[in-house]
């Protein structure tokens, strides 16, 4: 099974947590603190790879993370920054939300590489939180937590030229005569299970990039077959080229068929059907004298009058080839849109949670327990206390932010005493 759309989960590096030490050296009686800085955990990060057309590389292997940060040491030591991960995709990769089908990053045209998470900032060492009121800071910053997140990968193959048809119409024989592609060629149907791509060589310097596009089935646009999978790469072409079996070498009428590839691509998207189309009846080699004529003129007559060429060609012998090349070269000369990008709609920095450190210690000679920190500090300063939502604000706080758990881990009872900065509160559960 070809792999062109995964989900698959990533995660960056959390940042080093900030160490708490002191200056303890011989004669120096009260040395400030030392402690160091937490480093940076690794970030996310796509990148394309021109020599990839598949996303098998994360078929198997569905969880990436990058490495967390080192924490801070005395001494002000700081750790070692975090390793990012550096996921390569192919040129053409859309990056979602699986939660949301938003577009993370569309990995295309000038868009090489992309930070899709980054890692968290390193927390601070308490050396950074001594000021002229607390000079001895017990406490110091949490590394920045890391950032988690389950993407789609989505392929859409990058292509001037689409070929579409039925299975069987010859679209690979094609592509192996006219570029230096290669595709496995065999007589069954779904032959080509992976959008092969392939570049023309113009004699005038105008080549082009063209993509045989698997076969479709009658139903692909609701989901039939591997209809949904393949639909999505004619979405950035410019030209479809519409290979039929003009020789009904298989029993089937090459009017019908085109009907057929046409509904399905217009229940996709109405703006496939607004692209430039050309019809390519292969397989004339097949048909001879009146016969011959009579297939190719039955075509011309049905689609020219609506403004669709039609060019008799043989994919095995080469003939008509030369003559469809330049028709479809000067119908990409002639087209001026801009490359198709998918915009950006959701943006991960949305995902990040400061932290502010706390510390939260029993003082066995004054019989409290201490909480203090910036953290503290500045709920304290904006939240009234003196009103009930205030005090209910204060203790969700206290709640929500682990400090409760802290005291309870430190042997807290009913009735015991908690200070910050000042105020003093009796704890009951």
């Amino acid at each position: 099974m070809f792999a062109d759309r995964t989900e698959i989960y990533i995660r960056s590096g959390k940042g080093g947590d900030g160490h708490v030490s002191f200056r303890r050296e011989l004669f120096v009686a009260a040395g400030g603190p030392n402690g160091g800085d937490g480093g940076r955990g690794g970030d996310v990060i796509f990148e394309v790879d021109t020599g990839l057309n598949t996303l098998a590389d994360y078929r198997y292997t569905r969880k990436f993370r990058a490495e967390d940060g080192e924490n801070g040491g005395k001494n002000h030591c700081t750790g070692r920054d975090g390793e990012d991960i550096i996921l390569k995709v192919p040129e053409g990769t859309i990056i979602r939300d699986s939660a949301t089908g938003k577009v993370i990053a569309d990995m295309s045209h000038q868009n090489k590489r992309e930070v899709v998470l980054r890692g968290g900032r390193g927390g601070k060492g308490n050396q950074h939180y001594a000021t002229a009121t607390m000079q001895v800071p017990k406490y110091a910053q949490p590394g920045q937590a890391a950032l988690e997140l389950n993407v789609l990968l989505e392929l859409k193959v990058i292509a001037d030229v689409g070929l579409v048809g039925f299975p069987n119409v010859g679209k690979s024989t094609f592509l192996s005569r006219v570029t230096n592609a290669r595709p496995k060629i065999a007589n069954y149907h779904f032959t080509t299970l992976n959008p092969n791509l392939g570049v023309v060589d113009r004699p005038d310097g105008k080549g082009f990039v063209i993509a045989d596009i698997p076969g479709l089935i009658e139903g692909a646009s609701e989901g039939i077959g591997l209809g949904h999978e393949f639909l999505r790469h004619i979405e950035r072409t410019k030209v479809l080229i519409h290979i039929v079996d003009a020789a009904s070498a298989e029993g089937r009428d090459p009017l019908e068929d085109i009907a057929a590839i046409n509904k399905e691509l217009t229940a996709y998207s109405t703006a496939i059907l607004d692209k430039p189309q050309v019809i390519a009846a292969n397989k004339l080699d097949l048909l001879y004298g009146e016969e011959k004529e009579a297939a190719i003129q039955h075509l011309k007559d049905t689609f020219e009058p609506q403004g669709i060429s039609v060019f008799p060609i043989s994919a095995v012998s080469g003939e008509g080839v030369q003559e469809l090349l330049f028709h479809v070269s000067n119908l990409l000369a002639a087209i001026q849109e801009e490359p198709i990008v998918f915009e950006k709609e959701f943006f991960t920095d949305t995902l990040e949670v400061a932290t502010e450190p706390y510390s939260v210690e029993y003082n066995k000679e004054d019989n409290v327990y201490v909480v203090e920190g910036p953290r503290i500090e500045k709920m304290l300063g904006y939240t009234n206390l003196d009103s009930e939502k205030g005090f209910e604000f204060f203790q969700n706080f206290l709640k929500t932010n682990g400090i409760l758990e802290e005291l309870e881990k430190l042997g807290i009872k009913d009735g015991d005493t908690v200070k910050m900065y000042g105020l003093q509160f009796d704890y009951y559960k």
